[in-house]
């Protein structure tokens, strides 16, 4: 893979980052071209090598720090240390970006902060992902993905007030605030462009956990009105007698109408007209769907709601999703061939350029595994640029 086939050939990243949000970002860069330095701490490195027990090789390489980690190089680098400190800011010097998600103020104490980096490279970019941001009154709060969903309003709203508050099971604050600092990194690159200069690029969990509800915050500072898309009225779950469907009666003229068509029941619409209406008999509607729905199929109500036009699907496992053929289609599995963990499919890129598309060229690499390498090249390349 050359430099100038793919879209981020030439960027050099290195990266502090560990467990999801950093990684996740800097993952995508290596996709696409960058050529991406884990820094880690000897002999343990990345929180994620240590999921799962007892430390071992096996154990340190497991699938779910893998998930995060193709196309980097590892370097175990002890930054507390003289010499590991040098050996930082002589790559800071041959660098482009600069990446971490540790808590506020973290890289500044290391004296890696954005004041320092830019002494010694101007052009440099340092990108953060923290919990609340780098200033006020959480700053240094420890931030995490749970923390995220429950003080930025998300784990407050459920589809009905019956509902128990719950912890949402996928890592959505973590992959959101990812690609916001990925979006971040592109911009700031494209900015050095024109300016010659680097700067800071900052991001938060609880940032964009706050923006991913834009349409709800808008509604509620105009009109004080809880906008929950989960809570419609047409909207909702249901048993069938092989599995759960799930219906959005919505953007239509009277979805009411179709959906009482489709699940064969007597039309209920000029009872219940409005919204408002529908609001307020929602139980009565969502328990004569319920009722209908649990006398067949899923396969047999799926067809009649889509015969009508309407929003429906199967709920599924991750499994089952992961064999789809839709998944296979859109280049979303990527199988590889772990020398430790054998063969296993990662996640591709959801991102498809059609002249560069996503590539693995590095696996999941091993703790330190780059260390001489990299360490050497430095050596090199500084060594020329004295001679220079």
């Amino acid at each position: 893979m050359s430099e100038e086939t793919t879209p981020l050939g030439g960027i050099r990243v290195i990266d502090f980052t560990q467990v999801m949000l950093g990684p996740c970002a800097t993952q995508m860069l290596g996709d696409f071209g960058a050529d991406v330095i884990k820094i880690e701490r000897p002999g343990s490195g990345d929180l994620s090598r240590n999921f799962f027990g007892e430390p071992s090789e096996e154990a340190m390489n497991n699938a779910v720090f893998a998930s995060l980690n193709r196309n980097k190089r590892s370097v175990e680098i002890d930054t507390k240390s003289e010499e590991g400190r040098q050996q930082v800011l002589d790559l800071v010097r041959t660098a482009d970006v600069v990446v971490d998600n540790f808590r506020a103020g973290v890289m500044d104490r290391l004296g890696f902060g954005y004041d320092a980096l830019s002494q010694i490279n101007p052009r440099i970019i340092c990108a953060s992902g923290t919990g609340y941001g780098p200033t006020g009154p959480y700053a240094h709060k420890g931030g995490q993905d749970v923390l995220a969903q429950a003080m930025s309003g998300v784990m407050e709203k459920t589809q009905d007030p019956s509902i128990p508050k719950s912890i949402y099971p996928t890592t959505l604050c973590d992959y959101s605030a990812g690609m916001h600092l990925v979006q971040g990194i592109l911009a700031a690159l494209l900015m050095r462009d024109k300016t010659g200069r680097g700067q800071k690029v900052g991001v938060s969990l609880f940032d964009s956990m706050i923006a991913m509800q834009m349409q709800e915050a808008a509604q509620w500072s105009k009109h004080r009105d809880v906008l929950n898309w989960a809570a419609m009225p047409l909207t909702g779950v249901f048993d069938a007698t092989d599995g759960a469907i799930v219906i959005v009666g919505a953007f239509k003229a009277n979805p009411l109408r179709d959906i009482c068509t489709a699940l064969e029941l007597d039309d209920m619409s000029p009872d219940y007209p409005t919204l408002e209406m529908q609001r307020a008999n929602k139980s009565l509607l969502q328990k004569r769907f319920s009722d209908r729905i649990a006398t067949n199929t899923s396969a047999y109500w799926l067809e009649r709601l889509e015969a009508q036009d309407l929003l429906c699907a199967p709920v599924r496992s991750l499994g089952e999703a992961l064999d789809d053929e839709q998944t296979k289609i859109n280049g979303m599995l990527c199988p590889i061939d772990h020398p430790l963990l054998g063969e296993m499919t990662l996640v591709g890129s959801p991102i498809h350029l059609s002249d560069a598309p996503m590539q693995v060229h590095r696996l999941p690499p091993r703790l330190g595994e780059h260390t001489q390498e990299v360490l050497e090249g430095l050596a090199a390349r500084l060594r020329t640029e004295a001679a220079e």
